[in-house]
């Protein structure tokens, strides 16, 4: 009991000092105590409430007095509280009347705010949102100037930084779905471009060649030129004294080269100055950016090898002038002048590899191309020019890298065709000279014309030299012409072994070589041609053997030529000798043949007018008249062989050897003639009368054999070609008949030469002559008897004669 009671002070005292909302626990306490507790509780409640009670009547008596002054002033108070509130319910009318104005400005600042928080945030959005507008906008600029790479770069910069920041818009939606379509557009765009500008360089590729193999010959001609500077400083060193004049020459020359070459590189124009290459790389950087570069090589390489096979695809007409040929070079040249400018101004889009393989191709194609072309042209002055071009163009192509020694190998080939149109034209020139030549000696009135024609030909001739002038030169206007085209030939022939990157002795033997076949083939051919000809009388044949002689003695000095334009040595031990030797000589062999043979042909045109009666009964006493003018021919033409070369002892030599077969074997051919003549099958009799006028003729005939038409034939030789005819007609005239059979077939015999068929076959023509007079005779009856004799002695001749003939063909 005495303990719960201090409980129950405590727990009043905490539900006096706790928050009502509290005291659920205090109370809670009170019936969670001993039983009966609660009634305890409220006692001791009670007692607490009691002397709080009587402390507050306490208070209240204390200050009852204060309390009461306090009522009586607050009564005093009320009036002026009414009066008041009377003054502050006016007050609040009038302000009430007075802040409406302000209720609503303070509205409009509300709204104001609002806005200003709006403008706020919507500033803030589009802060964010301008950059992406910008960048777009600048995105459709780009694309309007056509700055592709530099728009795919914006839209790379959109994606990935800008757009995400502001994708919850709509209109950044519209912009990521556009971004797509932009790139296919810039696609489409730049591959159009790419398009025009291959279409562009195939248009331009001659220009840039043009203008390549322009540089390169310019380049080339300024090297030559100071390469020669330069050997004329050397030789300065070492021939300072004699060489002024020309180094000075050469100064002024390679000063004009110089001028010259700053004036071109003033205008040097490259392929990026012909071609703008922009697209190309455009192109290039917008495949690789969106991940297509092998797309984009792949269709580029596709195109140029279309491309290259178009331009490597020749004009029918090509070969017909050489700006066919120009253009076909500066269309290659230019085409891979743009692969080489791309190859190094690119990275992958074409390789080393690439532009070989495609060098390759097309070199065999160019080399093919070239091999057809170049056989249809007959001019050489276009195959030169032709040569002149391949070395330029080779030149051009290696100074960008390409292997073109298969160029040069070509061009061996076409400098043997070049050679073979040569010589056709060379041919026609020297067909020319021999049509205008009169040949006849050269006539010179005096020394000025002299030193003219040996300035053309190489002639030395100490006796000619002695004489005084007027005087002729031995051989013909041919000569120094012939000799002049020779030379001509050689240059001509030099001109295309020029620039072949060949050394001094490759190109010495060349010349030789072509000179050579000049010589052999060429002029051989048209000498043997001119000696065949109808027109070519003996007088021309034998000035044409008088002019090979000198033009043959002439070929050393063109050994020399050759030896002097290549400054090669002869006694070199690979050096070519020329083949003139052997050329003139058969020319000349072939001339002093067409002489006996236009000989011959001449004896043949005097026989063929022969009109013998062969039935005259006596001869005229004198020689035929058609033999006459034969033999006056036959001296007089005997006489023109003097004027053949005499000057030393191996032309003399050679000289009566041509007139001595010429004249033995004109003799022959007369001899035989004429024996045909008497053996003719046509002619059926013959009398005595018609043998002793050929007889006659014979004799004339053997009178101009013993004469000595030309010196050099030892005793009777001459007349030994008549001995057949003499034999015969001997045996006929003497009437030796016992005789001749008699010794047949015996060395000492009188008549040996007289063939028995021969005897038979002339003897019968005479017997049957002899009966056709008796006929006509018969009157005379002294006569028959004797007529009647003679043929019988005839047909036991006949008889004998046929027998021999018969034994001989039996031991045949």
């Amino acid at each position: 009991m005495a303990e719960s009671l201090p409980e129950h002070d405590r727990i009043l005292q905490e539900i006096e000092s706790t928050d009502t909302a509290c005291v659920g626990p205090t109370l809670r306490s009170v019936y969670d105590d001993q039983p009966n507790a609660h009634q305890r509780f409220m006692e001791k409640l009670d007692a607490c409430i009691r002397n709080h009670d009587r402390e507050i009547e306490k208070m209240c008596n204390f200050h009852h007095q204060g309390f009461v002054d306090a009522i009586t002033e607050l009564l005093k108070v009320r009036a002026d509280a009414e009066k008041l509130k009377v003054q502050v319910t006016d007050t609040n009318r009038r302000l009430q009347d007075a802040g409406k104005e302000v209720i609503a400005q303070t509205e409009e600042i509300i709204r104001c705010r609002v806005q200003q928080r709006n403008i706020t945030t919507v500033v803030e959005k589009l802060q964010l949102c301008l950059p992406v507008l910008e960048m777009y906008s600048k995105l459709k600029e780009q694309m309007k100037v056509k700055r592709y790479y530099s728009a795919l770069k914006t839209m790379e910069q959109l994606e990935n930084l800008y757009l995400p920041r502001v994708s919850q818009y709509r209109f950044c939606q519209i912009m990521i779905e556009n971004l797509p379509k932009l790139r296919e557009e810039i696609k489409e765009i730049s591959m159009s471009d790419l398009k025009d500008f291959l279409e562009s360089i195939r248009k331009h590729s001659d220009r840039i060649g043009e203008t390549a193999m322009k540089q390169a010959q310019q380049q080339k001609t300024f090297s030559t030129t100071l390469q020669k500077h330069n050997n004329v400083n050397y030789g300065r060193n070492m021939h300072l004294g004699r060489s002024r004049i020309l180094e000075s020459k050469n100064e002024m020359t390679l000063k004009r080269t110089f001028e010259e070459d700053d004036e071109h590189d003033e205008e040097v124009l490259t392929a990026q100055d012909l071609v703008d290459f922009s697209p190309v790389y455009r192109c290039l950087h917008i495949y690789s950016v969106l991940g297509d570069g092998e797309i984009f090589e792949n269709y580029y390489r596709k195109q140029r090898r279309k491309q290259a096979r178009l331009v490597l695809q020749p004009q029918s007409s090509m070969h017909e002038t050489v700006e066919g040929y120009r253009r076909y070079f500066s269309q290659i040249v230019g085409f891979f002048v743009v692969e080489d400018h791309i190859l190094h101004v690119t990275q992958g889009l074409v390789t080393r590899t690439y532009t070989d393989e495609l060098w390759n191709m097309a070199l065999s194609k160019i080399i093919a191309v070239l091999r057809t072309h170049s056989s249809y042209c007959n001019d050489p002055d276009l195959v030169l020019e032709l040569k002149n071009l391949i070395v330029v163009f080779a030149d051009t192509l290696q100074g960008y890298g390409f292997p073109v020694n298969r160029l040069f190998d070509l061009l061996f080939e076409i400098r043997d065709q070049y050679n073979e149109t040569l010589l056709k034209k060379w041919s026609g020139l020297f067909r020319d000279i021999f049509e205008a030549d009169n040949y006849s000696p050269i006539p010179v009135a005096n020394e000025e014309e002299y030193k003219i024609v040996i300035s053309k030909f190489p002639f030395q001739d100490s006796e000619l030299d002695k004489q005084s002038f007027p005087k002729k030169l031995p051989m013909s206007q041919s000569v120094p012409q012939i000799y002049i085209q020779v030379k001509e030939f050689i240059y001509a022939s030099l001109k295309f072994s020029e620039s072949l990157h060949r050394s001094s002795t490759e190109i010495d033997d060349m010349l030789r070589k072509s000179t050579n076949l000049l010589l052999t083939r060429t002029l051989s051919s048209c000498l043997q041609n001119l000696i065949k000809k109808p027109h070519i009388g003996l007088t021309e044949l034998v000035q044409i053997i008088i002019n090979t002689t000198h033009l043959e003695l002439a070929c050393k000095y063109l050994e020399d030529f050759i030896s002097n334009i290549t400054n090669i040595s002869q006694v070199t031990v690979h050096t070519a000798r020329l083949y003139g030797l052997s050329t003139f000589k058969d020319a000349r062999h072939a001339a002093e043949g067409e002489i006996y043979t236009k000989l011959n042909q001449k004896i043949d045109e005097f026989i063929q007018i022969a009109d013998y009666d062969w039935t005259m009964s006596e001869s005229d006493g004198r020689a035929s008249g058609y033999l006459m003018d034969l033999i006056n021919f036959l001296r007089s033409t005997f006489q023109v062989f003097t004027h053949l070369p005499n000057n030393n002892n191996d032309h003399a030599a050679m000289s009566g050897k041509v007139a001595q077969t010429a004249c033995m074997s004109a003799c022959q051919h007369l001899s035989t003639s004429l024996m045909q003549m008497l053996l003719d099958t046509e002619l059926k009799q013959i009398s005595m009368g018609a043998i002793q006028q050929f007889n006659l003729d014979v004799i004339q005939c053997e009178l101009f054999a013993s004469s000595e038409p030309v010196p050099g034939f030892q005793g009777d030789t001459l007349q030994l070609a008549f001995i057949d005819l003499r034999q015969l007609l001997d045996l006929f005239m003497v009437w030796d008949w016992s005789t001749y059979l008699a010794d047949y077939g015996q060395a000492t015999s009188k008549y040996l030469r007289v063939n028995p068929s021969t005897a038979l076959t002339l003897l019968e023509k005479v017997h049957r002559g002899m009966r056709d007079t008796s006929k006509k005779n018969n009157i005379f009856a002294q006569f028959r008897k004797n007529d009647r004799d003679k043929q019988k002695l005839i047909e036991t001749v006949v008889k004998q004669l046929r027998s021999l003939v018969n034994g001989m063909s039996q031991h045949t």
